[in-house]
């Protein structure tokens, strides 16, 4: 079962998928063609852009059941541009952003803005 917060923007209607076991907090925004997989935890006020994908499985192979899945968090506030993927197993930090395009392979930082694939800290 998933579980979903108060005051969500969902855009079902535009193939945006939430799979049982995914945790949506409050008033997250998520955009057309989203993927949220099991074991992904949103917590308040996210964004998710379209086209975002979620992984939950480092060694996918197609005729291996799992019933446990990676965790992945995403912290309050962050926001994720359109296209990123997000492997699982990471978190990403409060108020952080994820650049339109990046694939996040490891953990982001509070208020930190990634780019890039895989996606690295911008220099000021």
């Amino acid at each position: 079962m998933m579980d979903i917060g108060k005051d969500c923007k969902i855009h079902w209607n535009r193939g945006v998928e939430i799979f049982p076991g995914a945790i949506i907090g409050d008033r997250c925004n998520i955009q057309a063609g989203a993927l949220i997989f099991s074991g992904v935890t949103l917590e308040d006020d996210v964004f998710i852009g379209p086209g975002v994908v979620f992984t939950n499985d480092k060694f996918p192979r197609a005729y291996v059941d799992r019933n446990e899945f990676e965790k992945t968090l995403v912290k309050k506030g962050a926001s994720i541009g359109a296209n990123a993927t997000i492997i699982c197993g990471i978190t990403i930090g409060e108020y952080a952003l994820v650049g339109a395009g990046a694939v996040v392979t490891k953990d982001v930082p509070d208020n930190a803005v990634v780019v890039g694939n895989p996606a690295r800290i911008m220099e000021e």
